[in-house]
């Protein structure tokens, strides 16, 4: 629900009121307090109005649906995260480091083979355990497929 020309109505409301009723306000101590009372008065009774509306219920419990799957998306993202940081954690260190680099890094087998001096074979069969490793524990975990699992992390799923 779009709160801000609701808030706008209410104002707008709340000022005709005032000025409806003009004529008491010379008995009025604090108006300060007058238009505070009259705003929550004015702002609360709207509110149980709009609220019998099936219209405006319908929304709030989509806002609160919408709200609570953001919130278990995040939660299965910091897991996933988590997760693939274990498996990566538990490769060998030269293949973790290749993997990095090419993976993060974005650094191609030939810059990666030449920078660590070893042959481009080398890097290959590296990220090619790493991939295996990484597909495996992946199926066995989620039952799902690397490239699924990597879109959820990375958000090509939305």
């Amino acid at each position: 629900m779009n709160s801000s020309p609701l808030s706008e109505d209410l104002t707008q409301e709340v000022f005709i009121k005032i000025w409806e009723n003009r004529s008491i306000l010379v008995e009025v101590k604090s108006f300060k307090a007058y238009l505070f009372v009259i705003a929550r008065n004015h702002t609360l009774n709207s509110m149980k109005v709009i609220f019998r509306s099936e219209v405006a219920i319908g929304e709030v419990v989509d806002s609160f649906v919408h709200l609570r799957n953001e919130t278990e998306e995040q939660l299965m993202h910091k897991e996933y995260l988590v997760f693939l940081r274990k498996i990566l954690d538990s490769l060998p260190e030269r293949t973790r480091e290749i993997f990095r680099l090419c993976r993060d890094q974005e650094q191609s087998y030939d810059e990666v083979a030449k920078s660590l001096n070893i042959s481009r074979n080398a890097v290959k069969n590296h990220m090619v355990q790493s991939m295996k490793v990484l597909r495996s524990a992946v199926k066995s975990e989620y039952g799902i497929s690397l490239s699924l699992f990597l879109s959820f992390i990375f958000g090509l799923h939305r």
